[in-house]
């Protein structure tokens, strides 16, 4: 199956069911399977080939949802980019996956002349909104591909082995990498989480997250495969608008990053008949056990699904919500289909209660980083019977039953006095505390300690001081574990898809 079948399988299904619920517009599967074909045709007329890359530059939009199948249908490769991505990040990405056509917003106009010069791989420019004058010399209007192109399928010409993405990771180490995704890796992994999720065309999904970030992307896709209808939205920065959708829109599920999680427990949401929603999903970054409780407590009717992925995988673990009130800081078992175990470093399986990397094996793992073969032999790897693994990058300890816990990126460990702590450790321990909202522990250099133990603090409307909150970590945290300082911070740096920035914390 190749990954533009999800929507041509539910428009030839369910022609007339709305797919599609972005501002004030709502497309059926039939109106956005017939867009997607003709700029499919467009595309091709301007020299696309098979996979051939095509760049998606434009927040969340109809006309990003239509470019998304439209590249597919085409034969190539989409890219999607983050909106918030600056010129020199950019610049990079382009040049990296040698993107031969960039579908874009005419308001990005002056980035898009400076680009043309700075990437000589591009041959088009499609632009979804006109500009006065462009001084492109090869682009297309959007609004004149619907007149001058057929809206028939143009012939397949892919197999399920070729490339169907290129997710670009948020690149907080270094270079972004483009994780390269086949459409067998892409329907696998939709199939998985379709199937714990028991999705099913009645579910209506609210698209809060970026379509240029791979929950955010899921979302999109999985709802067009179980023919579902997906409301789209620009983020949660206006959160009561966000909860009249959900009751206007009678929305099912709801999939949300910790920091979306955190607004949300500090509203007031009596007003507003949230009894649609029959799931709420997290993932991203690990949500703490008291933040699990405080919201099953405000949406006791709904099952949440505590998970955990990265990219080079999709989707790793889910926790079964029936398991929530045993092991709330567990992130769970293996997706349906996939098989994960912790090794040391040397390479050897660990048992209950140790700590390792954990190792992952699937058809969710993907091809590995795009052009960059040395940074793929480190995370891809292969088994004894020559299946890909994903060597994940991140510490886990397994409980007797199998269900599995994260407890730190490998490089994120801070070595203290001797001793290792794990910063979510700590961070779990801090969000206990009543009227903390945020928390980021990383390690600092100190000449005696090694590394100091440092804590950012976001507050809700609860007044604390530095010594309030050490009063509480010695009561809760081993010595070597406590705080050395203590910084209080309006907000915490984030990333374009929520999560908590470390790296530009100091």
């Amino acid at each position: 199956m190749l990954v533009q079948e999800f929507l041509e399988q539910s428009a030839a299904r369910l022609p007339h069911k709305v797919a599609l619920i972005c501002n004030k517009q709502r497309l059926t599967f039939e109106e956005i399977d017939k867009q997607a074909n003709r700029l499919a045709n467009a595309l091709q007329a301007q020299g696309l080939e098979r996979s051939d890359r095509v760049a998606l530059y434009l927040p969340n939009c109809v006309e990003l949802v239509i470019a998304i199948f439209a590249a597919l249908k085409a034969g190539g490769i989409f890219v999607p980019i983050s909106y918030t991505t600056k010129q020199q990040k950019l610049t990079y990405i382009l040049n990296n996956c040698q993107a031969k056509i960039l579908i874009t917003s005419g308001r990005q106009a002056s980035i898009v002349e400076n680009l043309v010069e700075k990437v000589t791989s591009l041959k088009t420019i499609v632009l979804t909104s006109s500009i006065d004058k462009p001084r492109l010399k090869n682009y297309l209007n959007y609004e004149d591909i619907y007149i001058n192109y057929s809206e028939e399928a143009p012939k397949k010409i892919n197999i399920d082995l070729d490339l169907a993405c290129l997710i670009y990771t948020s690149g907080s180490t270094g270079d972004p990498k483009g994780v390269m995704c086949d459409h067998s890796n892409v329907v696998f992994a939709a199939n998985s989480i379709i199937q714990y999720l028991g999705n099913t065309e009645t579910d209506v999904v609210l698209g809060l997250l970026p379509l240029s970030f791979d929950y955010g992307l899921y979302q999109l896709l999985m709802t067009f495969k179980f023919g579902g209808t997906l409301v789209l939205e620009q983020g949660f920065t206006f959160p009561a608008v966000i909860l009249k959708r959900i009751q206007e829109e009678k929305i099912t599920g709801f999939p949300g990053v910790p920091t979306i999680y955190s607004m949300l427990l500090s509203m007031d949401i009596d007003a507003y008949n949230l009894s649609s929603l029959r799931y709420l999903t997290n993932t991203a970054a690990a949500l703490p056990p008291s933040h699990i409780t405080a919201i099953r407590d405000k949406f006791p009717w709904a099952k949440l699904f505590s998970m955990y992925g990265l990219t080079e995988t999709k989707r790793t673990l889910y926790l079964p919500p029936e398991e929530l009130d045993k092991r709330p800081d567990s992130v769970g078992i293996a997706i349906p289909g996939t098989e994960v175990w912790i090794e040391d470093e040397a390479g050897q399986r660990l048992g209950v209660g140790q700590v390792g990397e954990l190792v992952v094996r699937g058809r969710h793992v993907m091809r590995g980083y795009w052009n960059d073969p040395s940074r793929t032999a480190i995370r891809f790897r292969s088994s004894p019977a020559g299946d890909r693994l994903c060597y994940t990058g991140d510490l886990f300890k397994m409980d007797a039953e199998g269900f599995l816990y994260f407890v730190a990126r490998k490089d994120d460990i801070i070595k203290s006095r001797g001793e290792k702590v794990a910063p979510k450790e700590v961070e779990n321990v801090l969000y206990a505390l009543e009227g903390v909202k945020e928390v980021a522990v990383i390690g600092v250099s100190d000449p005696i300690l090694g590394q100091a133990i440092k804590a950012f603090i976001v507050l809700g409307e609860v007044q604390m001081t530095e010594t309030d909150v050490l009063r509480y970590c010695r009561t809760h945290l081993e010595d070597f574990m406590i705080p050395k300082y203590i910084e209080f911070c309006s907000e915490l740096p984030k990333t374009s898809t929520g999560k908590i920035k470390k790296i530009d914390l100091n």
